[in-house]
């Protein structure tokens, strides 16, 4: 094949993710790839708060409509910015191999490193400033630090870093994923258990997306998926479109294979983080989105609906 042209965003940690698939594919006897970079209009808006500006779909809008005018030949995102259902024409061609998913406590590196939940309350309780943009993260720690102050950040990591070091922030809340990624990880203060704050679906995976008629490179993409995480973003991403849940909802899942099997686990929260719907199933890896439709079903069942309409109407 000749050369592909990947589709992504400039910032730090999606240019270390396109790269990272540039290699991975040639390293698997693939095509070489030239990485083009995307200007999108969440990285025009770099200063606004995501969900008054239009959430995480800010972020693949312009790479998705390059990608159907052919622009480019496939695009790289992280999985949890991308909607739960793709612009007709669009599929996931591939998904890598999952980076740790969960959400992690930084504090200034001054700080100590605390141990425990209730370690974590203590260095960070009171009326802190913590750092975060994310309607969900807000949702689920309003409920393990209800005196804390969440406030907008936005920026590639060494800046929000900067920022925390300087004194602006207390504390920020980061996935552990792109910390790794960018080597930071001893940065990482404290990572959050699922049990207490349930990650966005598809976080730590990174999603490469392509046009549904390109069997060429639909084939050369199969090379470098990892059907393990790809069935786990399946399943997470099945709840949220049956939720009709967007990327600025308060909605946590994340599915872990185990041998043939899929346990997913998934939170629906209220903005304020008072109304709390939980749920967890399983089943075989080949019934990943059964699972997770089934599972929508029951925290729907369960009010879960009545959560997201509130949010949806506070958000108009």
């Amino acid at each position: 094949m000749k050369a592909l042209r990947l589709g992504t965003r400039g910032s730090q940690l999606a240019l270390w993710q396109a790269r990272t698939t540039a290699a991975l594919l040639e390293r698997a006897g693939g095509p070489l790839c030239e990485v083009v970079v995307i200007k999108t209009s969440g990285d025009r808006l770099a200063e606004a708060p995501l969900s008054e500006v239009g959430g995480k779909r800010l972020f693949v809008k312009e790479i998705e409509d390059a990608l159907l005018r052919g622009d480019v030949d496939f695009a790289v995102h992280s999985c949890k910015d991308m909607p739960a259902v793709l612009p007709a024409g669009l599929t996931v061609g591939a998904v890598l191999p999952r980076e740790d998913p969960r959400d992690v406590i930084v504090l200034p590196s001054s700080a100590g490193r605390p141990a425990t939940l209730d370690d974590l309350r203590a260095a960070i309780g009171g009326e802190r400033r913590i750092g975060t943009s994310s309607v969900r993260r807000i949702a689920e720690l309003a409920r393990l630090l209800p005196e804390a102050t969440f406030v907008p950040i936005r920026g590639n990591l060494d800046t929000r870093l900067r920022k925390l070091d300087d004194g602006l922030y207390d504390a920020l809340v980061l996935a552990a994923a792109g910390i790794r990624r960018l080597g930071f990880t001893d940065r990482i203060s404290f990572s959050l258990p699922v049990e207490a704050c349930v990650p966005a679906p598809g976080q730590g995976a990174i999603a490469i997306e392509v046009r549904a008629d390109a069997a060429a490179t639909r084939r050369a993409l199969s090379a470098i998926d990892d059907p393990e995480t790809a069935t786990a973003v399946e399943a997470e991403r099945a709840l949220v479109a049956a939720l009709g849940g967007g990327c600025q909802t308060p909605i946590g899942a994340v599915a872990v294979a185990s041998g043939d099997g899929l346990d997913l686990h998934a939170v629906v929260v209220s903005l304020d983080g008072r109304q709390v719907v939980r749920g967890r199933d399983r089943a075989r890896r080949a019934e990943a989105a059964t699972l997770g439709a089934r599972l929508a079903e029951r925290l729907l069942a369960e009010g879960a609906g009545a959560i997201l309409e509130d949010v949806r109407r506070a958000q108009s």
